[in-house]
């Protein structure tokens, strides 16, 4: 909890974004450096807003509507026949889906 005086989180700078663009591997123009510093800044400045509040109360959560997954047996049932599934392929050897190689040198 912050007392008086206390000063919130350091704003937001560009150098910071920049920083953050480069380790998401995002190019971002002059501009944009300069949008998404004012729009992050504010966001931020929200969340420490929210934080204020007092949520001692509030049971931790995963979601927050009340959802439960719907589950199956697992049972056999007949697969689509290899035709079937390659017949809309761009490219096929037969047998299999033929794609292009993406693997890359790190």
């Amino acid at each position: 909890m912050l007392e008086d005086g206390d000063n919130m989180a350091e704003p937001l700078t560009k150098e910071t974004v920049t920083k953050v663009a480069h380790l998401a591997r995002l190019k971002l123009s002059e501009s944009e450096l300069d949008l998404f510093t004012t729009q992050l800044g504010q966001v931020l400045g929200y969340v420490e807003l929210l934080n204020e509040l007092d949520t001692t109360t509030v049971e931790p959560m995963a979601h927050v509507a009340d959802i439960a997954n719907v589950f199956r047996d697992d049972e056999v049932r007949p697969s689509l026949p290899r035709v079937a599934a390659l017949s809309n392929a761009p490219k096929t050897d037969g047998k299999f889906f033929v794609v292009p190689q993406i693997l890359e040198e790190g």
